[in-house]
């Protein structure tokens, strides 16, 4: 029997003359047809309608933007530690590991969780601490050259992340969660702020030449929001962005006259279908490309700088020679009004980073001297240009390290996200001072505890903006970096 035979006994009609069979088969069918309304719409297919009228932007996006509150920061530099140095080894002085050196940690220390790994006996640190500048701030022989700018430094001994592996913690760390997708610290400033040349992107990342971080660029997505925000790779020598030159057969007016003609026909697209985003961004890429074919080389260009200038940042010397011009050039880069600039020390996994498992001397002695005497010179560059003032300087991992080594006659230490350290230093900053306290060992912070979101909503509230009221919304929610947690670290603030 026909089971689509509509004049079967058997046949009970709808009244749209289907049988239950036919309607049942033919709703199935139908889903297929749904799926494929859906992903043209996204992709822009559809003419949108009842779409609110947007606030216009002839400057674009990146357009400079007045802060929310009065500051004088106007861009950043996060020098981020990829790996996780040891805040007992660095910045956190506990004479008591000393003491207490080759002893177990004590039971009542209840709180611990190693992240699976061997607990072994607790280590003095590695290196001697010395007082630096007026303040008389303690700072490991790892950083003698930073030791010199202990009266600029707000160092915060109190931080605390949420998760014990490097991936997450960094993601955390760069976007405030450890899930990936949603926009990062530099990505949120250019939102809020735009950028002040409009010939360079706002966002600079600068990776360590052995790598990337584990988790790779979701650390400088702008995820939920317009890639507009999202940040630049730059490389510090020959043209700093891959494939940013053209064909040497297409000069610039040739190619002024494709992009017009580019722009004429997606302005046409976007008036038939408005609330193309991702559309608009990638039209401002293309304008800002363009721009940057001039002035991207000149920024990384050191050819410029005095023989003085590139030696006091290590240039062309063995081992600082890499994060020297790194940093060098991001002082180029905030004297040409980019937004925000991070640079990476440690690339790849393990030793190549400061994940220091084996032995934090031969660890740290390594990454320490990479870096100790470039961002010396740059606090004291940006120092004598006038710069410091206005920039907003940040150091620190993604977590820190266990007061104990990790299993017997171990020189290496185990992740640490219960307390650990971070500085701060620059525009509005507070320095020579130490913020919040961990415990006798170094163990957990347990005074004016820091989580990362309280480090975001400081950042943000230096560079003029306000954590809570910073929001952007995605999927029927105003989103922020705080997520609505955080507080702002008041006694880090000049």
């Amino acid at each position: 029997m026909n089971m689509f035979n509509r004049e079967s006994p058997h046949a009970q009609m709808f009244p749209c003359g289907q049988t239950r069979r036919e309607f049942v088969w033919e709703m199935g069918a139908g889903f297929t047809g749904m799926a494929l309304a859906a992903e043209l719409a996204n992709d822009g297919f559809f003419a949108r309608h009842g779409v609110a009228a947007e606030r216009p932007t002839p400057a674009g996006p990146l357009a400079p933007k007045p802060p929310q509150h009065p500051t004088q920061v106007k861009s950043c530099i996060f020098l981020t530690m990829n790996g996780a140095p040891s805040q007992v080894d660095t910045f956190d002085y506990k004479p008591e590991l000393k003491r207490y050196s080759g002893m177990e940690l004590p039971k009542d220390k209840e709180y611990i969780n190693s992240g699976g790994r061997k607990v072994g006996f607790l280590t003095a640190n590695w290196r001697p601490f010395r007082p630096g500048g007026e303040s008389g701030l303690m700072i490991s022989d790892y950083f003698p050259n930073v030791r010199k700018h202990a009266d600029k430094l707000a160092v915060i001994n109190s931080c605390q992340a949420d998760s014990h592996a490097h991936g997450s913690a960094l993601v955390a760390m760069n976007t405030g969660s450890t899930f990936i997708g949603r926009p990062s610290l530099g990505s949120w400033c250019v939102y809020g702020l735009g950028t002040l040349n409009q010939s360079l992107p706002g966002y600079v990342v600068m990776l360590d030449k052995r790598g990337g971080p584990i988790s790779g660029q979701p650390n400088w997505s702008s995820g939920f929001m317009p890639s507009t925000f999202q940040g630049t790779l730059f490389r510090p020598v020959g043209n700093p962005i891959l494939d940013l030159q053209g064909p040497k057969y297409l000069d610039r007016t040739s190619q002024r006259r494709q992009l017009d003609l580019l722009e004429k026909l997606n302005q046409r697209h976007l008036r038939a279908r408005p609330g193309g985003q991702e559309l608009l961004a990638r039209m401002q890429s293309y304008e800002l490309a363009f721009r940057m074919q001039s002035e991207a080389p000149e920024a990384v260009d050191l050819a410029r700088e005095s023989a003085r200038t590139l030696e006091a940042y290590g240039v062309g010397k063995q081992p600082t020679d890499e994060f020297g011009r790194n940093c060098l050039i991001a002082r180029r880069l905030v004297e040409r009004g980019v937004r925000f600039i991070q640079l990476y020390s440690g690339g790849g996994h393990l030793e190549d980073t400061w994940d220091a498992h084996e032995s934090i001397e031969t660890n740290h002695g390594k990454h320490g001297a990479e870096v100790d005497l470039p961002i010396s010179a740059l606090l004291t560059d940006l120092e004598q240009r006038g710069l410091l003032e206005t920039t907003l300087v940040i150091w620190g991992g993604e977590f820190g390290r266990m007061p104990f080594s990790e299993g017997k006659n171990a020189p290496g230490r185990n992740h640490n996200p219960y307390g650990f350290s971070m500085w701060l230093a620059g525009g509005g900053v507070r320095g020579g001072m130490q913020y919040g306290a961990t415990d006798e060992f170094g163990f957990a912070a347990v005074e004016d505890k820091a989580h990362v979101h309280d480090v975001h909503a400081t950042a943000l509230h230096l560079m003029g903006l306000n954590h809570e009221h910073l929001t952007y919304f995605h999927q029927g929610r105003e989103e922020s970096l705080t997520d609505v947690h955080g507080r702002v670290l008041r006694g880090v603030l000049a």
